[in-house]
């Protein structure tokens, strides 16, 4: 059982979560994020931390912005988009049993005094940016990191703000060019 409760988007994310992991979960019910919810969302956070799971499209993007505002010390885990899409749909109730898990595995904590470690204008010598297919490699480096895919300046900010290291940064960036 996972101590903190999981903050998802809707009911099918529920099942997909049930069939990988024990857990107790809130759903948004995507952005409008009624009082009563904000409320559960508050006492889950408050008493056991919550992790924030929500789909790796825009709309949980906001959703996730959304709650990190609120809630600064919550967790985040990401499924990379290409393990939560399925015919024709993106979300975590795509997502196999085994990718959500990873992605549990690989929970990350916002830094309160982010550091400065990275750069976007480094990236290019990465090939994460400015190359026709730097997009799709940081999406692979973003999957090994477990931070989510974003542009340049959503990966860095994530780079920055999750405390990944140097070592592991180039430890991904090297898996995806062996």
């Amino acid at each position: 059982m996972i101590k903190e409760v999981l903050v998802v988007e809707g009911k099918m994310d529920v099942a997909a979560i049930n069939r990988a992991v024990e857990a107790d979960c809130i759903i948004t019910e995507g952005f409008t994020l009624n009082r009563r919810t904000l409320a559960n969302i508050s006492a889950a956070y408050e008493k056991r931390g919550i992790i924030i799971l929500t789909d790796p499209d825009s709309a949980g993007e906001r959703i996730r912005k959304f709650l990190s505002s609120k809630f600064p010390n919550a967790k985040h885990a990401y499924v990379p988009r290409l393990e939560a899409t399925a015919n024709d749909d993106i979300g975590i109730e795509q997502a196999s049993a085994d990718s959500i898990r990873a992605a549990l595995a690989k929970v990350h904590t916002l830094e309160i005094n982010p550091r400065e470690e990275f750069s976007a204008a480094e990236m290019s010598t990465y090939g994460l940016a400015g190359g026709a297919n730097s997009s799709i490699l940081r999406d692979k480096v973003s999957a090994i990191l477990g931070i989510g895919y974003g542009n340049v300046k959503t990966f860095v900010k994530r780079l920055n703000n999750f405390g990944i290291t140097r070592a592991e940064f180039l430890d991904a960036v090297k898996q995806i060019n062996a």
